[in-house]
């Protein structure tokens, strides 16, 4: 009973910080439509605040707390409102979720910038004093951290039920016009509930320091827990978000108790919070269509078919160049790009083309991976086995939560993530806690592909190939069909469209290409691991597709390299690896809201230097004369055409119009046989 006691306490308090994070999420949701990936970095930078005022400039805990909590957080609440997610709510949720993952990003490399890695500690408050319950001692900082919960649950019911600026805070979101009709001030309530969020996110990382210690990830990630709770609640509900997050703080703690600790079901003490996030989700109730919100995406410029294999062509002719001057090493960094782009070409399906999020792209290419590397068939029938087994996994996540959209869709690939992170691929039968998997490289009838060069320009092939596909697919009626999905849901279902299975077959179809550009990396690398396919790798991986733009296959190619290009600057520069993920989420977050990225601005000027040189070059190249159709009039003469000549079959009468004259008599007209 005292060990049964003890877990329970250590429960509630994980859950009352749970509380706490999650209150504040439901709060700017609430009242913004805005959700917050960002949350758990919001209060992990908080965090790292409060340890350098009180421990490193040695002030006194209580003043730490008060600029902390009643001074930074919320003018850094104030400004990304007022200056970053101002009107992302009434936008596509792709756009407003894509803004707080670079918000995400971008704070995690500023703490990295800032405070570099190094041991940090943060003591408890109250640290001497606590209290015994049986046979159970229960730590001040414990019982604070709980009491504080209840008072924040209790403060933002009575604020959002009870007050003139609750009613504004809620009334915000419904009707902001017809509020500032009335004389209320939308901007101002929206500012407030940021500015109340981003504090309570600080003192959920405060309270939650001193056990799980100063961590750039591990904080993050700790308060992304939350997000269950916040789920159960519906985002609505303050009284469900606070039951939902004391009792997965119980269920997490009972989990590391009495959960195996060896074998299979190791991982699932790790996973309690993605599978709570997970059953919640899958029992949300069916998503309503938003009418009256036609928000459509000027889409980046659709290249001709002609011009696609033309420029297609020229992307391997360059890869062949350079697989002829460079050394293996930089060939895989080359291939790696390739995989890269493959994986982002699958985001221009879901993002760019229907306006679905993915935050666990990546991890359908390990998924890829795992499979090219366990069927021991390095050739074609291995490598397209191993896509269509990650389709079909890409539509089992769809699948559950067809009935949803948006939101809940995207937060459902992020509990699929951490699920594959924790889990599955650290189990016996995957790649196995730290360990690794040997793939061959593939075999094109019945030879090897053992050369590095030669493998990469396959690998450029299938990267072509796929682009092409991918254009074709936009051309026609399914491209049409994905952009009205993408800028009106509400007027697909008005016309009798059902968009659910449609989302599954997309979900499946990108999930596959993720799996096949994995399974080529795989090949390229011939030895994997877990670490290769992280959760929180999909994160750069996103935005690095939205910043170069998401629309695009150009995008694609562009965001492959960028990413690639990250690892290596960090690695000769490692005091700017916290500053060049700063700089990539805070482009994300200046780019969000134009998914052509910096793609468009390719095409732009494209279309200016053809503007200023195009007809100087056009004029200076020698075109070549046509060959000159010929034909026979009805005396047998032949007759030189160059224009459109109309074919009449033998035995057919002459249609009216203009005829070809016989040259021995002007008068009688012949006709094309």
């Amino acid at each position: 009973m005292s060990s049964i006691l003890s877990f329970t306490i250590l429960g509630l308090f994980t859950g009352a910080a749970y509380a706490i994070a999650a209150s504040g999420l439901v709060l700017t949701y609430t009242t913004t439509r805005v959700f917050n990936i960002a949350h758990g970095a919001f209060g992990m930078v908080m965090a790292f605040t409060f340890w350098d005022f009180s421990q490193r400039q040695h002030m006194p805990t209580w003043l730490a707390l008060v600029l902390v909590l009643g001074v930074i957080a919320p003018g850094i609440g104030w400004f990304v409102q007022r200056f970053v997610t101002r009107g992302l709510g009434e936008g596509p949720v792709s756009v407003s979720l894509v803004v707080t993952v670079g918000l995400f990003v971008g704070l995690i490399g500023v703490a990295q910038y800032i405070w570099p890695p190094a041991p940090r500690t943060v003591p408890p408050f109250l640290a001497e004093e606590g209290l015994r319950i049986g046979g159970t001692y229960v730590t001040a900082h414990q019982i604070i951290t709980i009491a504080l919960s209840a008072v924040v649950a209790a403060a933002l019911y009575g604020l959002l039920n009870r007050t003139r600026v609750g009613t504004a805070m809620r009334a915000s979101v419904d009707n902001p016009v017809l509020l500032q009709l009335f004389g209320g001030k939308p901007d101002m309530v929206a500012s407030l509930s940021w500015a109340i969020g981003i504090s309570l996110a600080a003192l959920a990382g405060i309270l939650l320091t001193p056990v799980i210690g100063l961590s750039y990830y591990d904080l993050t990630l700790l308060v992304i827990n939350a997000y269950a709770a916040a789920m159960l609640g519906r985002l609505k509900s303050l009284p469900l978000t606070f039951v939902g997050a004391m009792g997965l703080g119980v269920l997490q703690s009972f989990a590391v108790a009495y959960l195996p600790s060896e074998g299979n079901l190791a991982g699932l003490r790790a996973v309690v919070p993605a599978l709570f996030l997970f059953v919640v989700i899958v029992a949300m109730p069916q998503a309503q269509l938003r009418i009256g919100q036609v928000k459509g995406i000027v889409s980046a410029p659709l290249p001709t078919l002609p011009r696609s294999v033309g420029w297609g062509s020229a992307l391997l002719v360059l890869v062949a160049v350079l697989t002829m001057s460079m050394g293996d090493a930089d060939l895989l960094l080359v291939g790696t790009a390739a995989t890269y782009a493959m994986v982002m070409l699958s985001l221009v399906l879901l993002t760019g083309y229907s306006g679905h999020v993915s935050l666990a792209q990546f991890t359908f290419a390990g998924v890829g991976a795992l499979a090219y590397a366990k069927l021991d068939e390095p050739n074609l029938f291995g490598l397209f086995v191993a896509a269509a087994i990650t389709a079909g996994v890409g539509a089992l996540v769809a699948l559950p939560v067809l009935r949803l959209t948006g939101l809940y869709l995207a937060l459902s690939t992020l509990a699929f993530g951490m699920l594959m992170d924790k889990m599955v691929f650290q189990a016996d039968f995957a790649f196995g806690f730290n360990g690794t998997l040997r793939a061959e490289r593939l075999s094109l009838l019945g030879r090897e592909i053992s050369s590095t060069g030669a493998y990469v320009q396959v690998m450029a092939v299938f990267f072509v190939l796929m682009a092409l596909g991918l254009l074709l697919l936009r051309r026609g009626v399914l491209g049409r069909l994905l952009i009205a999905m993408r800028d009106s849901p509400a007027a697909c279902g008005t016309l009798g469209l059902d968009m659910r299975w449609f989302r599954v077959a997309l979900f499946g179809l990108s999930a596959g290409m993720a799996g096949l550009a994995g399974a080529l990396f795989a090949g390229l690398r011939g030895t994997i691991g877990a670490a290769d396919f992280q959760l929180f790798n999909s994160l750069p991986l996103l935005l690095l597709a939205v910043v170069c733009g998401v629309t695009s296959v150009t995008g694609a190619a562009l965001g492959g390299v960028g990413l690639m290009l990250l690892p290596v600057l960090q690695s000769s520069r490692p005091e700017l690896a916290g500053l060049v993920f700063a700089v990539l989420g805070f482009g994300a977050v200046a780019l969000g809201r134009d998914p052509n990225g910096l793609a468009n601005l390719v095409f732009g000027l494209g279309r200016r230097l053809d503007a200023r040189f195009g007809d100087r070059v056009r004029a200076a190249v020698p075109v070549l004369p046509l060959p000159q159709a010929r034909v026979e009039d009805d005396s047998g003469t032949a007759v030189p055409l160059a224009g459109p000549v109309l074919i009449v079959p033998e035995g057919e009468p002459s249609p009216p119009g203009p005829s070809i004259p016989s040259p021995s008599s002007k008068e009688a007209p012949a006709h094309v046989r």
